[in-house]
C-alpha cells in the first residue's frame, strides 16, 4: 500500500500538482486513499459496477486498488443512477490544496465532506482540531466519520447545510468547497477573518476570493477546469443548459470559450458572449472574477470596475 501512495504521489508531483507546496506531497504519501474508497463504482456496458476491497475475486480485489490509486475520480455513492458523491481526482485536490495557501495555525472548513479523504489530507497537515467539514446527507457524514476514524484522524465532521457554514467552529482562515454551486452564501463571508481565502468551484473553474469583511469578497479565477457534484439541493451553473443557439460546434468544445458561455448564462446572450470572447482575443480564465458584495454576486474581466461586468445574482 505505501508503494501505490508513493506512486500516486510522485505522478501527481510530475504533473505539478505541488508546486510551491511541497508538504502536501508528504500527505499524499501518508494518508491511505484505500481507506476511505473501500468500494466504488466504475463504467460498465449499461451503467456501473461496484469495486470492493473485500471481493472475493482476488482479480477483482487487486483491480479496486488500481483505481484507487490511480490519478482518477471515484464514483463512491449512487441513487437511481445519479451521481450523489465522489473521491475526486488526486491531482485536482492536490492543486485545490495547493491553491488554498493554508499555512500552519490555519483553520479550515471544507464543504462537501465526500468520502472524507480531502479532511484526511487537511487534518495530517494542519491537526485534526483546524479541520470541519460539513455535508448535508447523514449517510455521507457518517461513512466519512468511519474512514477518519479508521486513518487516526478526528477533524471535525458535521451533518448540516453546507452553505449555511458551521458557525460553532468560526472563524476560519481557509473555506474549501468540493462541490459546485451557484453563488458564494453570505455566511462563508461572515465566518472566515478579514483576509482569509475562499475557494470554490463556480461555473466549470476555480475562483479564489479574498475575504474583506463579512459583506465582501473578491478574487480571480484559476487556470484550472472544475467539474464537481452539485451541493445538495443546488443546481450550478455548469448543470444547467446552457443556451447555444447559433455557436459553432468548434467553439462549443473550446474549453475556454464554454466557461465564457456558463459564466455569463442568463446574462449575456451566445452572441452577445462571442462578441466578447473575440473582441478580447479569446481570453483566458484566469483573467475573469468574481466579487461578492452585499448579497450580490458580479462577474467581471479584467478589472471588477472595467465595462465588461455583470451581475449574476
Amino acid at each position: 500500500m505505501a508503494r501505490a501512495r508513493a506512486r500516486l504521489a510522485q505522478d501527481i508531483a510530475n504533473q505539478g500538482g505541488f508546486d510551491g507546496e511541497p508538504e502536501w506531497r508528504e500527505a499524499f504519501a501518508a494518508v491511505p486513499r484505500h481507506l476511505f474508497v473501500p468500494s466504488y463504482f466504475g463504467p460498465s456496458a449499461g451503467g456501473w459496477r461496484r469495486m470492493w476491497g473485500e471481493d472475493p475475486d482476488p482479480v477483482r480485489r487487486l483491480a479496486w486498488l488500481e483505481g484507487v490509486y490511480t490519478d482518477t475520480p471515484l464514483a463512491t455513492r449512487l441513487r437511481d443512477g445519479e451521481l450523489l458523491s465522489s473521491s475526486s481526482q488526486p491531482s485536482l485536490m492536490a492543486k485545490m490544496l495547493a491553491d488554498l495557501r493554508v499555512r500552519e495555525g490555519d483553520k479550515v472548513l471544507e464543504i462537501g465532506a465526500g468520502t472524507g479523504w480531502n479532511a484526511a489530507l487537511l487534518a495530517y497537515r494542519l491537526g485534526s482540531a483546524h479541520v470541519t467539514t460539513i455535508d448535508l446527507d447523514a449517510d455521507i457524514t457518517d461513512s466519512a466519520r468511519r474512514h477518519l476514524e479508521a486513518a487516526g484522524l478526528h477533524p471535525h465532521v458535521v451533518t448540516g447545510d453546507g452553505a449555511r457554514g458551521c458557525r460553532a467552529d468560526a472563524p476560519y482562515d481557509r473555506v474549501l468547497a468540493t462541490c459546485a454551486l451557484d453563488t458564494v452564501p453570505r455566511p462563508w463571508l461572515e465566518q472566515t477573518r478579514p483576509g482569509g481565502l475562499i475557494l470554490t468551484p463556480f461555473a466549470t473553474g476555480l475562483v479564489r476570493l479574498t475575504v474583506h469583511g463579512p459583506d465582501r469578497a473578491e478574487g480571480r479565477f484559476l487556470p484550472t477546469p472544475a467539474y464537481f457534484v452539485p451541493l445538495r439541493g443546488t443546481e450550478p451553473r455548469a448543470a444547467r443548459d446552457v443556451p447555444t443557439d447559433g455557436i459553432a460546434r468548434h467553439l462549443l468544445n473550446n474549453e475556454g470559450f464554454r466557461f465564457l458561455l456558463t459564466l455569463t448564462a442568463g446574462r449575456l446572450s451566445p452572441a452577445e458572449a462571442l462578441e466578447v470572447w473575440q473582441r478580447e482575443g479569446h481570453p483566458v480564465r484566469e483573467r475573469f472574477g468574481l466579487t461578492a458584495d452585499s448579497g450580490t454576486l458580479t462577474a467581471w474581466l479584467d478589472d471588477p470596475a472595467g465595462p465588461d461586468r455583470w451581475l449574476l445574482a
